[in-house]
């Protein structure tokens, strides 16, 4: 190869768009899956009290979810008017309270389990759906949407028999909002204590 030729394929690579190295794909998405499945089944089954219980979900919470999309989706437009120290203030709360709000309904689970059925690539994320089999119900639904936006593959949404955990925690902010009228520091103080 000559230099001319050299120059001309560098410069050609160049104008190429970079490929992430390991890009997320079926069996990723699934296997992070499998891995909070497997660690909230493990919570579930241990027998621990409720408290106990709580706070491993909320550190389940912030191993496998995408913690920073999810409290940025919840905060919605209000989140354009917060301070920085409001935005780590709230994603805090928010941690906490989504592990206490859907850590009491994965205590349902006990005896039961979430076993992976299916992924599917959607857009730029999957969709990986499992099916909860709780003692004296009928199977449901529980799909997560997974993502590696954030440079992690991280669940970034989340819905329980149909119900969207996106949409849902925006309404339920929004809801604290409006009662706290429009005051972000009494609306964390209050997710704080919820769920």
């Amino acid at each position: 190869m000559d230099r001319r030729h050299f120059i001309a394929t560098a410069a050609a690579a160049a104008t190429l768009p970079a490929l992430p190295a390991h890009a997320l794909n079926e069996d990723r998405a699934s296997k992070l899956v499998n891995s909070l499945v497997s660690d909230i089944n493990g919570v579930i089954a241990s027998g621990r009290g409720e408290s106990a219980m709580l706070r491993e979900f909320e550190r389940i919470f912030a191993r496998y979810s995408d913690t920073s999309y999810i409290s940025a989706y919840a905060m919605g437009v209000d989140g354009r008017r917060a301070s920085s120290a409001q935005k780590r203030a709230f994603s805090k709360a928010f941690q906490g309270y989504i592990a206490r709000k859907y850590g009491k309904r994965f205590r349902e689970f006990i005896g039961g389990r979430l076993e992976v059925k299916g992924v599917k690539s959607v857009k730029n994320w999957y969709e990986v759906s499992t099916t909860a089999f709780l003692r004296g119900e009928a199977p449901f639904n529980v799909t997560f949407h997974v993502s590696d936006r954030s440079g992690k593959d991280l669940f970034f949404n989340m819905f329980i028999e149909g119900i969207n955990l996106l949409l849902t925690e925006r309404a339920e902010v929004g809801a604290l909002l409006d009662r706290n009228k429009g005051d972000i520091d009494a609306m964390i103080a209050d997710l704080s204590r919820a769920g």
